[in-house]
């Protein structure tokens, strides 16, 4: 650690923009025991920034299901507790941006992420995400959101970079997963390095890294337990940006049990074949369902101690850095 990163890092660690993310009670929201209202209640009484929530978060009580009355209630609710407001969709086709946009607008969100899921040869797959971005662009570059494109399991942190530089558009930056990597078959800091300039939010999650012929799939876990360097991301990632902070949002995104499968492969060739995928899931378990829910809503609570108690780790080392800078 340099002078200079000690330096951000006391200065910035204290008061990091943690959000609440609705998939760290995707299972209670698949059954509506928890609902997107309900996130805002724990994000306030946790302290948190904001929350994270897709579009489709709550089934049938689902932010894509309210009217415009039910959505103006959540909107108040977040204004009355001082919460920022991230609106999730797991598409970049337009009729998903659309649907993203106006609930959005709807509850004064401040941003929108979005990733794109299409079939075929990787370059016929960016040409679409190219052109999906082009409508978002042209269409809601004056909407005052930001806009996120997701790492998710089958891009390369590279082409990502390239897609959001190809854009030309201003609002957009790149969302860091700290696992998705895994299944493009990249190490977690190599791909933090490759798109280091251009990430401006975070999904925090830890997960085992899962050997899959000559590829590599993962399966989230506790955080503290997996494979992923979890206090060398967030260190970077704290030191990121030089007068302000780069990072202006980081999810808390506890997702035990979660799998995905290998993607992308060692000795694939330059346009290699990119899978169809459904949306992201973790299957709601077939017995002892009570239990589960139990531990869900735990573990979501536990992956906040976890990241405050790492992020004073990392602030003591910040600390011991300068104090050793000094003796010197």
């Amino acid at each position: 650690m340099t002078r200079d990163e000690a330096n951000k890092i006391i200065q910035r660690v204290d008061n990091l923009p943690l959000y609440l993310h609705a998939y760290a009670y995707h299972l209670n929201m698949r059954v509506e025991n928890i609902l997107p209202a309900d996130l805002l209640d724990i994000a306030y009484e946790q302290k948190l920034t904001g929350v994270k929530i897709h579009v489709l978060d709550g089934e049938t009580r689902a932010l894509g299901q309210l009217d415009n009355a039910e959505l103006a209630l959540f909107r108040l609710k977040a204004e009355k507790l001082k919460l920022d407001i991230h609106i999730e969709t797991s598409s970049s086709e337009q009729k998903y941006i659309d649907q993203a946009v106006r609930i959005a607008k709807q509850v004064k969100a401040s941003s929108v992420r979005f990733y794109p899921r299409y079939e075929g040869p990787l370059k016929e797959v960016i040409a679409k995400i190219d052109a999906d971005i082009q409508y978002i662009k042209n269409n809601y570059s004056q909407s005052g959101l930001t806009f996120t494109i997701e790492q998710h399991e089958d891009l390369k942190g590279i082409e990502l970079v390239d897609i959001v530089k190809r854009s030309d558009m201003a609002s957009l930056s790149i969302l860091f997963d700290f696992a998705n990597m895994i299944n493009a078959n990249e190490e977690p800091l190599d791909a933090l390095d490759d798109m280091k300039d251009w990430v401006t939010q975070v999904h925090i999650k830890d997960a085992l890294i899962i050997p899959e012929g000559n590829g590599k799939g993962h399966k989230a876990c506790a955080s503290g337990a997996g494979d992923m360097p979890f206090k060398q991301l967030l260190t970077k990632l704290i030191c990121l940006g030089d007068e302000q902070p780069q990072v202006i949002s980081y999810g808390l995104e506890e997702e035990v049990d979660y799998y995905a499968p290998a993607f992308r492969f060692t000795g694939e060739d330059d346009n290699p074949w990119i899978p169809w995928r459904e949306m992201s899931e973790t299957p709601l378990p077939t017995e002892k369902l009570a239990q589960r829910l139990a531990q869900e809503r735990e573990d979501a609570l536990k992956q906040i101690d976890f990241v405050r108690s790492t992020l004073q780790e990392i602030k003591r080392d910040a600390l011991l850095t300068l104090e050793q800078e000094n003796q010197i």
